[in-house]
């Protein structure tokens, strides 16, 4: 909540409202040019500038970053975009008297104040400010346009940790966001903070890369009252799964996976065999016994099942079976006395697990394909895209720490968003801003960043937080992919990796620990189960003779079946 304080010289400026709801806003707003700056009620108090340009009412939240207080240095800076000012008056003098475009993507230009009749109403009491600080509620703050979400930097974390004081009271489902008012600490990286936002392009959502790794707080959001809020405020729905049907789709394990199980006090024992943690082949109720790549029939009853389930269920889904599949959840003990092991995050980090990390890179592999495909077959209508492309958002948003936790999950999703043949859609893309501008927002300026945070090894990894960590970057790096970047930047995220890889292994049990808190009592529906095994959708995207050809020719292969839709989809000009 950005309450201006005592002395803070834009609270006596004529073009400061105050708290003004985004309507009353819009009503002041009577030309092309006309502006005024306000805290937004639905974000917080967080500072807005509302302007009217070409017709429409479009309000950009001021990024506004807290500096730890120095001699003869500003406590606050504010942005927009890239360029930042020691004070708001700065700011907007610098654009007004520029006639500068306040963002990018959609060239509004502010120049007309609309000037504030009276005192200002202050409906955001300091008091409610001071108990939610007291009780240690990390708030986010985030730029918004109402065509074409801007970029946000992100900065250090509270001064109390890496995940802030309030990071081990958070409840299994709350979600993680941007912190406001942030600190900037030191990390990893050398000193002197300077990043690039994140832009979207019209019609076309591509990141610049951050030249610092973000660190992204946590945040507990209150209970939902039932009313959809504004901007991207989503609250998690995945505690009240519904819809699902009881029946396991896999062998049953030794106990259920929602029960915790002492770990025995044993000594490593020599690895007898490779280990596969996939279930053994059973007649699927889906595929016939030698089925065709890309089947019709199969998509549309796919898709239909999807449907069926919300976000969270889906989730808690995709969870379940990214655990079997990494031996985390369901491991018998003849698969624990096999690899010397009790879970498979210790397996793959070493050099007997090969078989292991090699099942768990195919696995990330087919789940990208398969997100991709779900928007790409949609080829009846725009809304239908949209549709499907939202759908993928809102499942990257149960996954993510704080919710379900399902980090490989999640960066399977983020990876159907961004492979190419989607990334390219402008027109579906523009549609989901304009439609559901919030969904969007969240994938912009929460999403990419934590993903990118995740894969360069500062993303969250708290047990607490996570069910399942991010083992792709690990995996990656243990079958010989060499890193990105330059040579400084790649070593350090090589020893990020390998901290991480350890920090994976000794925490294994915690990691069980809080997946199966996360799915204690949960009944999966044995079709949507079946769907998100590996195996199945390896018969899916290439049928039963086609999986077995080589593994370059058949991503290669269904790579060019994406591109051929993609393109049939929104041709280039």
């Amino acid at each position: 909540m950005q309450v201006p304080r005592d002395g803070e010289d834009f609270a006596s400026q004529t073009w400061y409202h105050g708290p003004l709801s985004r309507q009353k806003a819009e009503a002041l707003l009577q030309e092309d040019g006309d502006f005024l700056v306000r805290a937004s009620p639905s974000r917080g108090g967080h500072l807005v500038i509302s302007c009217r340009w070409q017709g429409s009412a479009l309000h950009f939240e001021v990024l506004r970053v807290a500096l730890r207080p120095r001699p003869g240095r500003p406590t606050s800076l504010f942005q927009l975009e890239d360029e930042r000012f020691s004070s708001l008056p700065a700011l907007v003098h610098s654009y007004v008297t520029g006639q500068r475009p306040l963002t990018q993507a959609t060239g509004a230009v502010a120049s007309r104040p609309v000037m504030r009749e009276g005192p200002i109403r202050r409906s955001l009491s300091q008091d409610t400010l001071l108990d939610n600080l007291t009780q240690g509620e990390l708030l986010r703050a985030r730029k918004w346009s109402d065509s074409q979400p801007a970029g946000l930097e992100h900065v250090g974390q509270s001064g109390e940790g890496h995940w802030g004081p309030g990071a081990s009271a958070m409840p299994a489902l709350a979600l993680s966001c941007m912190g406001s008012d942030p600190v900037l600490l030191k990390t990893l990286t050398p000193p002197g903070f300077t990043a690039d936002s994140l832009r979207a392009l019209d019609g076309q959502l591509l990141a610049k890369a951050p030249t610092k790794p973000p660190q992204i707080p946590s945040l507990v959001l209150p209970d939902a009252s039932g009313q959809r809020p504004t901007y991207c405020e989503l609250v998690s729905q995945v505690s009240s799964v519904q819809g699902t049907s009881p029946g396991p789709s896999c062998p049953e394990p030794e106990a259920p996976w929602w029960e915790d199980r002492e770990e025995e006090e044993r000594c490593f024992a020599r690895p007898q065999a490779e280990v596969s943690f996939r279930p053994p082949g059973a007649p699927s109720s889906l595929l016939g016994p030698q089925n065709q790549s890309l089947e019709l029939d199969v998509l549309c009853a796919l898709r239909g099942l999807f449907l069926e389930h919300h976000a969270g269920s889906t989730a808690l889904h995709l969870l379940l079976a990214d655990c079997q599949a990494a031996g985390l959840l369901g491991v018998t003990k003849a698969q624990r006395d096999a690899m010397g092991f009790a879970s498979g995050l210790e397996l793959l980090t070493l050099p007997h697990g090969h078989h292991l990390r090699s099942e768990l890179l195919e696995r990330h592999e087919v789940l990208v394909l398969a997100g991709a495909l779900a928007v790409l077959s949609c080829t009846e209508s725009l809304k239908e895209r949209t549709a499907a492309l939202r759908g993928l958002v809102e499942l990257a948003l149960e996954l993510r720490p704080g919710a379900a936790g399902d980090l490989p999950g999640l960066a399977a999703v983020m990876g159907a968003l961004l492979i190419p043949q989607v990334s390219r859609l402008e027109r579906t893309w523009r549609q989901l801003r304009r439609s559901h501008t919030d969904t969007a927002l969240a994938f912009e300026q929460e999403l990419k960043p934590l993903m990118q945070a995740l894969d360069e090894g500062t993303g969250p990894c708290d047990p607490g937080k996570v069910a399942l960590p991010h083992v792709v970057p690990v995996v990656r790096l243990l079958e010989g992919e060499e890193l990105p970047g330059p040579l400084d930047r790649s070593c350090e995220q090589l020893l990020r990796t390998l901290q991480g890889a350890r920090h994976m292994a000794q925490n294994a049990p915690k990691f069980r620990k809080a997946a199966a808190q996360r799915l204690q009592g949960f009944q999966p529906n044995p079709e949507l189960q079946e769907a998100l095994t590996t195996d199945f959708l390896r018969r899916l995207l290439w049928g039963s003779w086609g999986m077995r050809t080589p593994r370059a020719a058949r991503l290669e292969k269904l790579q060019h079946i994406l591109s051929v839709l993609s393109q049939r989809l929104e041709p280039d000009c």
